[in-house]
């Protein structure tokens, strides 16, 4: 895809990778852009430095993200690109207990990191499939392509949000609508502290949210569905293929390792 002269909606677009995203966004020529995010401040000061439309939304809510794709079509037109992005993390309760977290926080984080998607598309795909065009970026993590240590909540909902950008591209693609996910591994966002930067986040490195952005913009000219910042994240996808219990093995000691 090329964005010049397209409408795109960022939720999760006040902060982080969306912000950067919105920005780089804007320089490929926009018609328009619509951010969203839970907080309604971040978003009004985010909207008026990018000069374009900012509305509060929690993804959680089906309305609140259908709204906001109805903003976008009545102030733009038909919306080209809709990036589903907003993310949270909760870390295990305790960390030698892999169940120990509440059924809330699932909860929570299954309704942000999954239904959130599944919101957009019923929100979009009616008019995506009448026109037979439209496409969907996933904000996900290379965990749900691999694991995450120390959450449950994000590695299981994060391998939830893959299943369903995958079945979005399967049903869709002879219809004209296209799918990528994004999967970094460690970005430097309001999501990562000091303590996580010790830990697991810190063995490939962090990236910046700037070039994150910009991996994602020669994703979308090249319409991959993996978009993967990091590109080991590719090798360790294919590592856990070929050999899972090796795979599982390697994750076990980099967790004693990172202790």
């Amino acid at each position: 895809m090329q964005l010049e002269d397209k409408v795109v909606v960022v939720t999760g677009g006040a902060n982080g990778i969306g912000l950067a995203m919105a920005r780089r966004f804007q320089r490929q020529g926009l018609r328009g852009l619509v951010i969203a995010d839970l907080d309604g401040a971040k978003t009004a000061a985010a909207a008026s430095q990018l000069q374009c439309v900012g509305v509060r939304c929690d993804v959680t809510q089906e309305n609140e993200v259908r709204e906001v794709a109805e903003i976008a079509q009545r102030r733009f037109g038909a919306v080209d690109l809709f990036c589903s992005n907003a993310g949270i993390a909760l870390p295990d309760p305790d960390p030698e207990n892999a169940a120990s977290a509440s059924n809330a926080d699932f909860e929570r984080c299954w309704h942000v990191h999954v239904m959130a998607h599944v919101y957009a598309a019923r929100a979009l795909l009616p008019a995506m499939l009448a026109r037979g065009s439209g496409y969907f970026l996933n904000t996900v993590s290379a965990a749900g392509l691999l694991s995450q240590i120390g959450s449950a909540t994000y590695s299981a909902t994060k391998h939830a949000a893959i299943g369903f950008a995958e079945h979005l591209a399967i049903t869709h693609r002879d219809h004209g609508i296209k799918v990528s996910v994004l999967c970094p591994q460690a970005v430097r966002t309001a999501m990562i502290d000091g303590e996580l930067e010790k830990g697991s986040a810190s063995v490939d490195g962090i990236m910046t949210p700037e070039d994150v952005a910009e991996v994602v913009v020669r994703g979308l000219e090249s319409e991959r569905f993996l978009i993967l910042p990091h590109p080991a994240v590719a090798e360790y996808i294919q590592r856990k293929a070929s050999d899972y219990d090796r795979w599982l093995g390697g994750m076990v000691r980099l967790r004693r390792r990172l202790r």
